[in-house]
């Protein structure tokens, strides 16, 4: 069962910074996740939230504020003082970090709340014009930017993120198209996604800290788990001789 940093290393550095994924970087893991919104000049930025309130000592919107005012912000210091200074990374920066290495980064696009007109566009080129068409996974609860993902770049894997899965999610699945399934750790117990995964559906699985929630998927067939804590997942499955495809 593959490990992915999810937000980066975010039990130990401040989620969706650069010092998180340079220490995603340098663990033997699978991959990486984060996040993107874009500003009110059209860039493509790294952050969790559509505000920037709780991981930064500034308010608002990330699309009311260019990349050069959300860099006047902290990033860092609400984590810790030792992070001070931290800035909000554009996507290039942090496909920078991971290019040239084995980790698969999966890319978020957070436009279900805000529809962020040509952002499927806009990180397409950038992992284009970093040759990582075949290392990236671009994922969203936003199924319409999932569908035009599939339709801009048909070979780039695309994935459908669920709270909660429909019946036939399979189905489902295969209608929008996406390549994977990215599910919430009660759903993927459940019998939707074993029936999924019995027909060939790659699954992976966010938020998964515990090594007891850990222990409950393993063996089920599910691809690959999302977690903050990549080095605990990382000891446990060594020590349990979990498989763990690279």
């Amino acid at each position: 069962m593959k490990i992915y940093a999810h937000r980066g290393y975010s039990a130990k550095y401040p989620e969706n910074t650069l010092p998180a994924f340079q220490a995603a970087a340098n663990l033997p893991i699978d991959g990486v996740e984060f996040d993107v919104h874009l500003t009110k000049d059209g860039r493509v930025v790294v952050i969790h939230d559509e505000s920037i309130d709780r991981t930064s000592n500034g308010v608002g919107y990330v699309k009311d504020m260019t990349l050069e005012e959300l860099r006047e912000y902290d990033y860092g210091s609400w984590f810790s003082e030792e992070f001070a200074g931290a800035k909000i990374p554009a996507l290039g920066e942090v496909l920078n970090i991971f290019r040239g290495t084995d980790l698969r980064v999966n890319i978020e696009l957070k436009s279900d709340i805000f529809a962020y007109a040509g952002i499927e566009e806009l990180v397409l080129q950038e992992v284009e014009a970093l040759e990582m068409m075949d290392q990236v996974v671009i994922s969203s609860f936003d199924h319409e930017a999932v569908a035009r993902i599939a339709q801009l770049a048909p070979n780039v894997e695309n994935a459908a993120l669920f709270v909660n899965t429909i019946l036939d999610v399979a189905a489902y699945q295969a209608k929008l198209p996406a390549k994977a399934l990215h599910v919430s750790l009660p759903s993927s117990v459940r019998r939707p996604i074993r029936e999924a995964i019995e027909k060939g559906s790659v699954v992976r699985v966010y938020t998964v800290n515990e090594v007891e929630h850990a222990a409950l998927i393993i063996g089920s067939g599910v691809e690959a788990i999302f977690t903050d804590e990549p080095e605990r997942m990382l000891g446990y499955m060594r020590q349990n001789k979990v498989h763990m495809e690279g």
